[in-house]
């Protein structure tokens, strides 16, 4: 399983919080690549919902990470 901006990316709009059958839906009926449901069905499934995207990816980069300065524009 391997995740990029990208393939995240696809989830970002998705129905949190979210079982493991939620999410991969969600990535079919929104058009998501394969590679999106391939790592999604390699997910653990103990039954709990996800909360975010950071629970599937921990490294997924938050707003924090980028080192732009909204108030300079």
């Amino acid at each position: 399983m391997y995740w990029t901006l990208e393939l995240a990316s696809y989830l970002e709009d998705a129905p949190w919080p979210a079982t493991k059958d939620e999410l991969i839906d969600f990535a079919i009926r929104s058009g998501a690549p394969l590679e999106v449901v391939e790592n999604l069905q390699e997910l653990e499934d103990d039954g709990q919902p996800y909360e975010n995207i950071e629970e599937i990816w921990p490294d997924y980069p938050s707003k924090d990470d980028f080192f732009f300065n909204e108030d300079e524009y």
